[in-house]
């Protein structure tokens, strides 16, 4: 009898001693997800809206004759981002966004990825997604990719997305989800994960893609994990095939293009509003942050518009890379309110995995800032200049020329040295050429502020850093001949904030010393006397290099009041400026090369092209053979940003200073990759759909980059033809409409 009580008093102990080791288990169990539910709570769910080649005047709120009310309403209780810039063609933008990286960092600075190219992203460098993936984020794509996809490693779920679907190349039919790269080279182009999700024909893109991110916020559990969505739009990309309900509202429009541009924007506003809606839905927008941007300007030819902006897409005017984006979250702390901060698209990056928690020193190398308190707050932004590109294989086709030779705009009598006796020097040629591990003319000390040496500059000989070159111009009776005197220069270039000319003494005197310009060929306002002509030995000898005592002792003589050498000859010239490159610093932006088709295209566009409005807004440049030269701009963007007052002629400090700026950047550029196209990549080959076709060991067999030239052959003399002028006519007509031939 007593040995059964003690085996049951021995029962009920275990009992009781599981029931509590359940209990514990169940407690720290809820301690766990309590834990977690706080800290998904302090993650926001990430919403990024990305649209495809959304002009400036493409917006309600910029323009009240599209009607897009969900994404003005969201903008309005926002945050309007009015000083945000991209760049100017699809991959460059979505590579920024996606590594936070500028594309001279990736090896993208030169044109798009075609479908048949072996190129990607850099397999070395670390995406948005895997960072946001790091910190906890179920990460999501849906939509256009354009990143690459030779490679199963190139694909958006092995660059840190949980899943994808969509398309990978740049431009798909919105119905028939075909895509092509060249006649008779077209491919099924929608995929699902890694797979082609075939059977979809059809059914309209913006729809299809707005349904599966519906689908995926329906079936992800908002307390659970944070969530990171891109939602791609390939809207409002051409082509236009907008449903024909949509077009209806716009029916009063007589430009055709333009109404149904006008009707694809309007399909990403209903696209917006049912996303929008299934957040509130679903649990999500408490906690939520909704970003919206274009990935680029606008085609004003094929129905877009960037009005009142210059230019546009392909150019690095401001309608080619000033975007339109809005930032719409209850967490912010000012709403309701239009940001005029500096911003650039790489920002992204650092801000958002910040905003994630996640860890923003594993990431090196990045060119964006942590902007959200100068989004959230108000705050003055981190970021005071953006460097838009430098893209040496795109040159002007003159010869090349540096800053220090560029040919001044004047009239004949006032300088007649300008005739066919002026000559270049030979050896100011290529200054600065993009080749690998090879450094540029421009020798940097800092790391952070390039600095200015005099030719050949020896180090023993060095000015102090800070120490201003004040050379000043002679006196009125004599002033000095083209080229143009030194103005007052700073070996740590700071950029000044105001657009009219300095203010200080030096400059004054030497703007009264400059050649008559004829008002004709730029924008030039200042008025000043003609300068006195000198015989052309006398300009060959003055042109000649100076060594570096002629330098000083002219420097001298410059301070004791006699005329100071000009600042071609004072200093080596600091940048190649028939490279297409361009750079924003503070309120200053600089273009170099052939920045793209440069006007105006107005709103009183007409149904047929070109019509009346052709002229009614156009560069007041001279026409193309007299326009060669012009290869450097300068503008105000603050006072002036729709870019109708060049003012290179009247800052030529400011000028040297973001020229020092785009040598220092391209000394860390990498060197260009663009490969040639792969024939293995035939969609013919691969059952009629594009996808990867390269092996995972492929990468980097491309060495160097790769342009379409002449050949060495002899061209064949071709036979005259009645026809021949009339298409050559109507080829400079396309060309000039569709530049760049994006």
């Amino acid at each position: 009898m007593q040995a059964a009580l003690t085996l049951l008093t021995v029962f009920l102990s275990l009992d009781f001693l599981s029931a509590q080791s359940k209990s514990d288990v169940r407690n720290n169990s809820n301690t766990q997800t309590g834990a977690a539910g706080q800290k998904t709570k302090s993650q926001p769910h990430i919403i990024f809206v990305l649209i495809d080649d959304q002009g400036f005047n493409d917006i309600g709120y910029h323009n009240p004759t599209i009607k897009t009310p969900t994404l003005d309403k969201l903008a309005a209780e926002g945050v309007i981002l009015e000083n945000y810039y991209v760049q100017p063609i699809c991959t460059p933008s979505r590579s920024q966004l996606i590594t936070g990286r500028y594309q001279i960092h990736t090896g993208l600075q030169h044109s798009i990825i075609r479908p048949r190219q072996p190129s990607c992203l850099p397999s070395h460098m670390d995406t948005l997604p895997e960072r946001l993936r790091q910190a906890g984020y179920a990460t999501h794509m849906v939509g256009k990719w354009h990143l690459g996809f030779y490679r199963k490693a190139c694909l958006p779920t092995r660059k840190g997305f949980d899943t994808f679907f969509g398309s990978l190349t740049g431009s798909v039919d919105y119905y028939s989800y075909r895509s092509c790269d060249g006649p008779g080279l077209c491919g099924y182009d929608l995929h699902d994960n890694e797979s082609v999700a075939w059977g979809q024909e059809g059914k309209y893109s913006t729809t299809l893609f707005t349904q599966r991110a519906r689908k995926i916020l329906e079936s992800h559990n908002p307390t659970a994990r944070p969530l990171f969505l891109l939602l791609s739009l390939q809207a409002v990309h051409t082509p236009l095939q907008p449903p024909k309900s949509y077009i209806y509202p716009y029916r009063d429009m007589a430009n055709v293009a333009r109404r149904k541009f006008a009707a694809m924007v309007s399909t990403v506003d209903e696209a917006v509003r049912n996303v929008t809606y299934a957040l509130r839905k679903y649990g999500y927008y408490r906690n939520s942050v909704i970003i919206y941007s274009t990935d680029n300007g606008a085609q004003p030819f094929i129905g877009g518009s960037n009005w009142p902006l210059r230019g546009k897409k392909g150019t690095y005017w401001e309608g080619g890379v000033r975007g339109v984006a809005f930032v719409h979250s209850p967490l912010l702390k000012r709403r309701r309110r239009v940001s005029k901060a500096l911003l650039h698209i790489t920002d992204w990056f650092p801000t958002l995995v910040g905003l994630a928690g996640g860890n923003i020193s594993q990431s090196q190398g990045l060119d964006g800032f942590d902007v959200w308190t100068t989004i959230s707050e108000g705050t003055e932004s981190p970021r005071t200049e953006v460097l838009h590109n430098i893209d040496p294989l795109h040159k002007c086709p003159t010869e090349t020329q540096s800053w220090d030779d560029r040919p001044r705009k004047t009239a004949s009598a006032a300088s007649p040295s300008r005739g066919t006796g002026f000559k270049k020097p030979k050896k100011q040629k290529k200054v600065l050429k993009q080749t690998p591990n090879k450094k540029s003319v421009f020798k940097l000390k800092s790391t952070m502020r390039p600095q200015l040496f005099s030719h050949p500059a020896p180090k023993s000989k060095k000015s102090k850093p800070g120490t201003k070159l004040k050379l000043k111009s002679g006196p009125k009776s004599k002033p000095a001949p083209k080229p143009r005197q030194q103005p007052r220069l700073y070996h740590e270039p700071k950029i000044q904030s105001s657009g009219t000319p300095s203010a200080s003494g030096a400059y004054r005197q030497i703007s009264k010393s400059k050649s008559k310009r004829t008002t004709s060929q730029n924008h030039n306002l200042s008025q000043s006397r003609p300068a006195q002509t000198k015989s052309k030995k006398k300009l060959r000898e003055q042109l000649k290099p100076r060594s570096k005592q002629t330098f000083l002792q002219n420097q001298n003589t410059s301070q004791s009041g006699t005329p100071a050498p000009s600042l071609q000859s004072a200093l080596s010239p600091l940048w190649d400026t028939s490279v297409q490159a361009a750079i924003r610093v503070g309120d200053w932006k600089l273009l170099t090369g052939d920045p793209g088709h440069g006007d105006w295209v107005p709103l009183q566009m007409l149904p047929t092209l070109p019509g009346r409005w052709w002229n009614l807004e156009r560069s007041s440049l001279p026409p193309r053979k007299s326009a060669a030269h012009r290869n450097i701009w300068l503008f105000n963007i603050t006072a002036d940003p729709f870019e109708r007052r060049d003012l290179a002629d009247q800052r030529p400090d400011v000028v040297q200073q973001l020229l020092a700026r785009l040598a220092y950047y391209n000394q860390t550029a990498v060197p260009v990759y663009f490969p040639p196209d792969d024939p293995r990549a035939n969609p013919s080959r691969h059952g009629e759909a594009w996808v990867p076709w390269a092996d995972q060991e492929e990468e980097g067999k491309y060495q160097g980059v790769y342009k379409k030239g002449r050949s060495g052959k002899k061209k064949r003399k071709k036979k005259k033809c009645p026809m021949c002028k009339l298409k050559s006519f109507f080829l400079k007509l396309n060309t000039g409409m569709m530049s760049n031939g994006i």
